[in-house]
């Protein structure tokens, strides 16, 4: 069912006002579709036209027919210029319009609608218009009407600018963008248009919406836009989102593809459309309609035909496509087109040749390929000793070994070593292909030369995902392993265990190669718990006087440091101490044995009594300035140490040698909040008992007869004001000991013997 709405211009419409308007409608009319329709009417003549036009003139003007799809259901729009409205007014137009079922178009394309008899030419002269049951085309625009007419139709080359078109509407078009048709008649725009629609699938054209004529054509909402060269040189920048064709010349206007870069699919329709070859074009129409078919399964039909036809030679690659298309993979040829591939056998290269031999229902007439055993088997032969890259050797392989023929290993390896652009993808193929009767090893032998000569190839990422299946065959050419090993182990978290393993095991020449590998698979050092793990399994790798491997051993010195910062955070956590007392029995010299026992001092500083700590932090300080692990271990100790008791950290503090001290009383300095730092005042609760700590740690360590000037500097200036003094006092009360040792402490500020003024 359908329903029309008569739109223009009236002095007295139905509702009684003047101006534009719905003068009829068909009643029912569903929820919504008026306003639905209602975006879509308007009409603004070429700039060249006439501004007061005759009648005569009046049907030169472009008739616009639209179609689009408004809330689900399909929408028809005829427009035709008026010239005058009932006031003498210039600008009048009158709009039919069609709101449709979507059953009403199945199998019918609505460009086949622009000159249907269903189109009034005036508006109707009541209010009321008969429901339509039937949408009848119009003549001049079946198929073989333009295909007799497109040859004439003014383009050099007719058929390639249909194939721009084509591909500019299905392969190229982008969301948002449209494709501009220019030509003088409208007319000419319709055939266009219908050739579009009848290139491409039924399903696909119910979504092609299109309009005829626009006055503004980059605002337009339609994919296919219709205008006149006098609109086209009258707009300004043009979006790059369209593609704008001369329907006069054929030739692209703005956007569209590269002269020569048709697709397959887009030459193939031409092709259709030059031969009316429709039963070619329904094959090509029935694969591109597959519910999310990609252009290249549209290209690979087309080349099915472009075969059978001779139209073009096909290359090695689209050959192979084929070759898969016909083993069942891709489409699946009609009865027509498996006759005419069996005729075209004998010019076909061996795989695709091999697939319409195995895969074409034979029905006993003779296909025309003669002996194809004998055929297939001299392909074979010379096709393996011709191959220059690795997709075509795969190529040759698998089809050989599909037809049961014999291949030689010697002959792989040979045509293995020719090849050339190694890529994964291609490499993959060659050795899944390559797997019993020595094959595999043939191919890796043929490629070794290459891979060493030039290591490009290593740095693609599948081309080692490929190799690192061979793990026998990369031990015994550490040079290819190395690379291989680092890019598959730092990509892929879950087999840099194993790449770490079958680094350390190559040979013991390339040790500088590989601890730079496992930096690239550890990029971030392993965990504590991988540590241990990797120190477990290959802690007796290759060693040299207890220091194990020294690519192992300077990974777990990684995460060691990796686990130090920020402040010795990570070293005191159970893992990693169990880490370090593992490297101290398995590898107890060299650089990780080193940091090891730095780790363990750290664990002792932070957890045993004075003495012990002092002796710890001894060691870690031994470990040098420049040691980015012993620096963050000491002031991690530091900053755990601060929380200790005032008599634990002055026993700790007496018990250090002088340069160790004075480290360790400038980082419990340096931990002060800024205020109790620079000895102002007044200090909030927290900061006042940390700053009176550390006040009680100097005078415990003054009452032993122990001294650090620096830190006894400190505690002097900010014990001196008077508040702070009076606080102190009153805090060392029940201490005399102290009392006395602050008394000294301030002595040679008091002066007179008054406290010291100050700020309190």
């Amino acid at each position: 069912m359908a329903w029309q709405l008569h739109y223009t211009s009236a002095r007295r419409g139905p509702t009684g006002r003047a101006g534009f308007q719905f003068v009829a409608e068909t009643p029912g009319l569903p929820d919504g579709a008026r306003a639905g329709v209602m975006p879509h009417l308007s009409y603004r003549p070429p700039p060249e036209a006439p501004p007061s036009p005759d009648d005569s003139e009046l049907e030169r003007f472009p008739v616009t027919l639209l179609y689009d799809v408004v809330d689900g259901r399909p929408l028809l729009l005829r427009c035709r210029y008026l010239g005058r409205d009932y006031s003498g007014r210039y600008g009048n137009f009158f709009a039919h319009a069609v709101v449709a079922e979507p059953a009403e178009l199945e199998g019918m394309r609505p460009a086949e609608l622009w000159r249907s008899p269903l189109w009034a030419p005036l508006p109707a002269d009541g209010a009321v218009l008969d429901e339509l049951d039937d949408l009848a085309p119009g003549t001049g625009l079946a198929p073989d009407d333009l295909a007799a007419w497109l040859p004439h139709s003014g383009p050099e080359d007719p058929f390639g600018a249909l194939g721009l078109l084509v591909s500019a509407v299905r392969e190229n078009a982008v969301p948002g963008g449209r494709v501009v048709l220019v030509a003088d008649d409208v007319e000419l725009i319709a055939r266009w248009i219908a050739l579009v629609s009848y290139s491409l699938p039924v399903s696909a054209t119910a979504r092609l919406s299109f309009v005829t004529y626009s006055a503004d054509p980059l605002r337009a909402g339609q994919i296919l836009v219709g205008t006149t060269p006098d609109v086209w040189a009258a707009m300004g920048a043009r979006p790059l989102h369209e593609t704008a064709v001369d329907l006069r010349t054929g030739r692209p206007l703005a956007g569209g593809p590269a002269a020569g870069s048709l697709s397959r699919f887009a030459r193939g329709v031409g092709a259709c459309w030059r031969d009316s070859d429709f039963a070619g074009l329904d094959f090509l129409g029935e694969v591109a309609a597959r519910a999310d078919a990609p252009a290249a399964d549209c290209g690979d039909a087309a080349a099915l035909l472009a075969l059978c036809r001779a139209d073009a030679p096909l290359t090695g690659e689209e050959e192979a496509e084929l070759a898969a298309v016909v083993s069942g993979r891709g489409i699946e040829p009609p009865d027509w087109l498996w006759r005419e591939l069996r005729q075209a056998m004998p010019f076909m290269g061996l795989e695709l040749a091999l697939a319409v031999h195995e895969n074409a229902p034979h029905d006993g007439a003779g296909d025309g390929a003669g002996d194809a055993g004998g055929v297939l088997a001299a392909r074979a032969s010379a096709a393996l000793a011709e191959v220059t890259d690795l997709a075509a050797l795969a190529r040759v392989v698998r089809a050989a070994l599909r037809a049961g023929l014999a291949v030689s290993p010697g002959d792989v390896a040979d045509a293995a070593a020719r090849c050339t652009g190694y890529g994964g993808a291609s490499l993959h193929a060659a050795l899944t292909v390559c797997q019993g009767g020595g094959l595999r090893g043939a191919l890796l032998d043929g490629i070794t030369a290459e891979l060493t000569e030039r290591t490009a190839p290593l740095s693609d990422p599948d081309v080692c995902d490929a190799l690192f299946q061979d793990a026998e065959w990369l031990r015994g050419v550490p040079h290819i392993a190395v690379p291989v090993l680092a890019s598959v182990g730092g990509r892929i978290p879950g087999r840099r265990a194993e790449a770490t393993g079958r680094l350390l095991n190559l040979d013991g020449r390339v040790a500088a190669d590989v601890e730079a590998a496992l930096a690239q698979v550890w990029a971030s050092p392993p965990s504590a718990a991988e540590g241990l793990g990797l120190l477990e399994e290959h802690g007796t790798a290759p060693a040299g006087a207890g220091g194990g491997h020294p690519a192992l051993g300077a990974l777990l010195s990684r995460v060691f440091t990796r686990l130090a910062f920020p402040g010795g955070e990570g070293l005191a956590d159970p893992e990693t101490l169990r880490l370090a007392d593992r490297i101290r029995e398995v590898m107890p010299e060299g650089r990780a044995g080193c940091d090891a026992a730095l780790v363990q001092a750290y664990g002792k500083a932070i957890t045993a009594g004075p003495a012990r700590a002092a002796r710890a932090l001894e060691e870690i300080a031994a470990g040098g300035a420049g040691s980015q692990l012993a620096g963050e271990a000491f002031v991690g100790a530091a900053r755990r140490l601060c929380g200790r008791p005032p008599a634990f950290r002055a026993d700790l503090l007496a018990a250090l040698p002088a340069p160790v001290r004075a480290r360790l009383g400038e980082r419990w300095t340096a931990q002060l909040p800024g205020r109790a730092r620079a000895g102002r005042v007044p200090l909030r609760g927290g900061e006042l008992e940390q700053r009176n700590d550390l006040i009680e740690v100097v005078l415990r360590l003054k009452a032993r007869g122990a001294a650090d000037p620096a830190l006894e500097a400190w505690a002097r200036a900010a014990a001196g004001r008077w508040l702070a003094a009076k606080q102190l006092d009153s805090r060392l009360a029940r201490s005399p000991r102290l009392r006395a040792a602050l008394r000294d402490l301030l002595e040679p500020a008091r002066g007179d013997g008054e406290p010291p003024r100050g700020g309190r």
